[in-house]
């Protein structure tokens, strides 16, 4: 890894906030402890820049880890203060993100920053579903870090300069860093420890931006995006999983997370006549992996969270089958099921292609609370395939198509309450979000 582009602590946040709009809190603050000469060693502002500033229009909370003092290490002081901005982002109803840089527990400090360590998850568990938590690993973030960013709603990481490890790699048993760099972006990427990752920290800093101004400010208050995309817009062809997601986007612009891990699923953020949307979709290939299930599940909480509404573009006929998959298919997939079934967002699936067996049960059908269920003409829905069902039932096939498998026998049984075309499918998720009463 190369370090040449790194930032200073404050340069980052003036990097990602509105210029000259940052003010500085507790940057007076020092460490208490003086045992092992600490008392001797002044460290600025303890370790870590907290405040507040502006994007866009949107109020932020930040904190900016210092490697530069003691290597960021986390003492009693330095967790205090995050502690007490996220409590400030909590009352003030706004987001935080937090820069990471740091060595982990700052160890002359011990118990009190172990307990420091605990203020933080605390506080990152309060925030949960209040206000969106946004973590950027531009440095070092190691052991107990790796958890705080865990806690948080998404997390972008610099390729380039992060690592991301609980145990260091040379410390995992039969590895050591120049064989397989399990703080890695890409490794860690892979196996979705990590939302979006960036080439350098211009992009993380771009990212976060896109981020905050496609968010709610919290909870409770509704996001809402500028556009100048027409609604009447009409599509070509949908297609499957992020070519889907991004033909109905305003300007085609999708922020997808998670994208190197679950490959079958894909999910992310876009905002649709100026509403922010959480997309999901199938890929081409029609599967459910436990993997994809398991992201798309905590995608379902984190939007029913903030109140974004749900939309899903089902191409499924089949799960993923391995050894390995049929370890965790059915509690993963079952996962999935509980959290659209009891989301309270508006719902809106788009069978764009196949849905077949209990697999298509499991993505959003009306069956398991979608509010509204879209199908274009040409899709297939039924137990499955028509070849082989009028096989297995001794007919014939055309006849069990007509009967049994398409989207007008589907909406015949009110399992489908419109048949729509492909250039017509943003328009009628327009017409369905401006019903849902999402402005």
């Amino acid at each position: 890894m190369s370090d040449t582009t790194k930032l200073s602590a404050r340069a980052r946040i003036d990097a990602l906030v509105d210029a000259n709009s940052f003010v500085e809190i507790g940057g007076l603050v020092t460490a208490r402890a003086t045992d092992f000469n600490m008392g001797a060693n002044q460290i600025p502002a303890d370790g870590v820049i907290t405040g507040y500033g502006v994007i866009g229009e949107d109020l932020v909370f930040v904190y900016s880890q210092d490697a530069q003092a003691m290597n960021g290490a986390i003492g009693e002081m330095h967790a205090r203060k995050i502690a007490s901005l996220y409590q400030m982002a909590i009352k003030a109803g706004a987001p935080i993100i937090g820069l990471i840089d740091c060595a982990g527990i700052r160890i002359e400090e011990s118990l009190d920053a172990i307990a420091g360590f605990g203020d933080i998850y605390m506080k990152k568990v309060e925030a949960s579903g209040v206000i969106p938590q946004l973590t950027a690993i531009l440095g070092s973030c190691g052991g107990g870090v790796a958890i705080s960013a865990g806690l948080s709603d998404i997390t972008v990481m610099d390729a380039s300069n992060g690592s991301l490890f609980v145990n260091s790699p040379n410390a995992v048993a039969g590895n050591f860093k120049e064989k397989c760099d399990t703080s890695a972006a890409d490794f860690q990427s892979e196996a979705g420890n990590v939302d979006i990752v960036c080439e350098n920290e211009a992009e993380v800093f771009t990212k976060l931006r896109e981020l905050v101004g496609l968010l709610p400010a919290n909870s409770e208050v509704p996001a809402v995006v500028s556009t100048s995309d027409d609604k009447n817009r009409t599509i070509g062809t949908l297609g499957f999983g992020r070519e889907a997601i991004e033909a109905v986007a305003d300007g085609n612009k999708f922020i997808e997370l998670k994208k190197d891990f679950g490959t079958d699923m894909v999910v992310g953020l876009i905002a649709i006549d100026g509403e922010t949307v959480g997309a999901i979709a199938n890929t081409e290939e029609g599967v459910l992996s436990a993997n994809g299930c398991h992201k798309a599940e905590q995608f379902v909480y984190f939007c029913d969270s903030f109140g974004l509404p749900i939309v899903t573009f089902t191409n499924v006929k089949s799960y993923a089958s391995c050894m390995c998959e049929e370890k965790r298919i059915a509690r993963k997939v079952a996962d999935l099921t509980y959290a659209f079934a009891s989301s309270d967002v508006p719902k809106i699936n788009v069978i764009v292609g196949e849905a077949y067996g209990s697999s298509y049960l499991s993505m959003n059908s009306k069956h398991i609370g979608a509010d509204l269920v879209l199908a274009l003409d040409k899709a297939k829905i039924g137990a499955m395939d028509a070849k082989l069902a009028a096989e297995a039932v001794g007919v014939d096939e055309a006849a069990y198509k007509e009967q049994q498998e398409g989207a007008k026998a589907a909406a015949g049984r009110g399992y489908v309450d419109n048949i729509i075309t492909e250039s017509d499918t943003r328009k009628h998720l327009i017409y369905a979000l401006q019903m849902f009463g999402m402005r």
